[in-house]
């Protein structure tokens, strides 16, 4: 598996060869080859013409909220977002790219194993972070050969408004453990400006979202618990898969 490092020049500078599309779901995401001084490697390509306008997010951001959702899984050294860029250009145009992982589409969150549901926590966390507003069954998988938990498609993340729609809703009530809290605070930290992660965020995210994003992180840290489903609205995607 190439190294983040590896990948950042191939990424922004390597030539782009469609491969297919992706059919499943409302914006246009393509399976591309990224060629690089002879390298090769698979990548999502979401240009930012192909997402369709929605009435709650602003219009040709979604790309950038892709963007964003690596920054932030990054920050927290939980490696759950593959690595993910702000394409300058491509085929059709700017849009992100983020890395693909082989996995097997089969095997998802409403048929886990118990084991694998378990390691399922910061998924959830992120979740409530990102305010994912659709968060389905078959964004989370793992990795062949590794193991190593992922979780894609962010598009509909970082609202300021609550929107979290997530099938994940396993460890309501349950206390977060130290570490998960630790690196929730050492997020909290890095959130406040003049941060790095402050200036690379706010090219993808309103300052409003990004404020959002820590007071949702400072809630975290201080009631120390996952939180429940809200009961004055729909808590889960649709589909869920």
């Amino acid at each position: 598996m190439p190294t983040p490092d590896e990948l950042k020049t191939a990424f922004s500078e390597g030539q782009l060869e469609l491969k297919g599309q992706f059919t499943l779901g409302s914006n246009y995401t393509f399976l591309v080859h990224v060629l690089h001084e002879g390298q090769d490697f698979l990548a999502v390509y979401k240009p930012v013409k192909g997402e369709q306008p929605l009435w709650d997010f602003p219009e040709n951001s979604l790309a950038g909220r892709e963007v964003a959702a690596y920054l932030i899984s990054e920050a927290l050294g939980w490696g759950l977002v593959p690595y993910t860029i702000m394409r300058a250009e491509g085929p059709f145009g700017p849009g992100s790219l983020q890395q693909y992982i082989q996995y097997n589409p089969n095997y998802h969150y409403f048929n886990f194993k118990d084991d694998d549901k378990q390691r399922l926590r910061p998924v959830a966390l992120f979740d409530h972070l990102a305010n994912n507003a659709d968060r389905k069954g078959s964004h989370i998988f793992f990795e062949k050969g590794t193991r190593h938990l992922y979780a894609i498609d962010h598009g509909l993340c970082f609202n300021a408004d609550d929107k979290l729609r997530t099938v994940i809703w396993d460890f309501a009530e349950e206390p977060i453990t130290p570490d998960f809290l630790s690196a929730l605070e050492n997020l909290h930290r890095q959130l406040e400006p003049p941060s790095r992660l402050h200036t690379d965020l706010s090219a993808y995210l309103s300052l409003e979202e990004i404020a959002a994003l820590s007071q949702r992180t400072e809630n975290l840290i201080v009631t120390g618990t996952f939180p429940p489903p809200p009961r004055d609205r729909r808590a889960f995607p649709y589909p869920p898969l």
